[in-house]
């Protein structure tokens, strides 16, 4: 990313910003709230228009026209009572035909990789609203990662998850990022766990502050101003 920038109604939201997201390395962006991290993460995504570039390169330093981006969110919305299945999420998102016909042998074998990547093949036949936070985000990451992307972004995942559940999730995703030498973008309020998962990280607000490994951007003052950190993550 180079020279990103977004405005809305004339107020910059993003200025100027320049990221570069390498292959097997994992980068945590983190910043206070508005500072602007779901815009930045939705820019990657291609949602919203913006000044500056976002390209890809793979490599051999060729730009290929749409590398493949998996993206979980913070919250999945849908109806908790409705008797849809992790196999139906997993169909209605990889098949034209609808899940109610039935899933293809191809879907079926989709699915069962995508979840063996994330731990959770058991959640194959489990309806969605029985599962626990930790569980949805699993097969999430899981539908992610189907097929294998080139970029991996997740936008607050953790999110309502307790800590135990964070810390198994955090380490997933660390094993993934190098056996599959995924780029991976996080944003997160969940400093603990980024200081020991993350092998970079980014304090933005509006611009990129201060970047680097996370013991030196914790030390940063203006990080440990902005989330009160004087007295911890010493």
């Amino acid at each position: 990313m180079r020279g990103l920038g977004v405005s809305r109604r004339g107020v910059p939201v993003l200025e100027n910003v320049d990221l570069h997201l390498h292959c097997g390395e994992l980068t945590a962006v983190v910043g206070e709230n508005g500072a602007g991290k779901t815009t930045l993460v939705r820019c990657l995504l291609g949602e919203i228009p913006h000044e500056g570039e976002v390209h890809f390169l793979d490599a051999a330093h060729r730009r290929p026209d749409s590398p493949v981006i998996g993206y979980v969110p913070q919250h999945a919305s849908f109806d908790r009572d409705a008797p849809i299945s992790v196999l139906d999420l997993f169909a209605a998102s990889l098949a034209a035909r609808p899940a109610c016909l039935g899933v293809s042998r191809g879907v079926l074998d989709q699915a069962t990789g995508g979840l063996a990547r994330s731990g959770s093949v058991h959640l194959l036949h489990r309806r969605l609203g029985t599962l626990s936070g930790g569980e949805l985000q699993r097969v999430l990451l899981a539908l992610a990662l189907t097929p294998v992307p080139n970029i991996l972004v997740l936008d607050e995942p953790m999110s309502g998850v307790d800590h135990s559940g964070r810390e198994k999730f955090y380490e997933l995703l660390s094993r993934l990022r190098r056996e599959y030498d995924l780029a991976v973008l996080l944003v997160s309020h969940d400093l603990a766990s980024l200081a020991r998962f993350a092998d970079r990280m980014v304090f933005l607000d509006r611009r990129i502050v201060c970047e680097g490994t996370p013991a030196e951007v914790l030390r940063d003052p203006r990080v440990r101003e902005a989330f009160s950190l004087e007295g911890l993550l010493s």
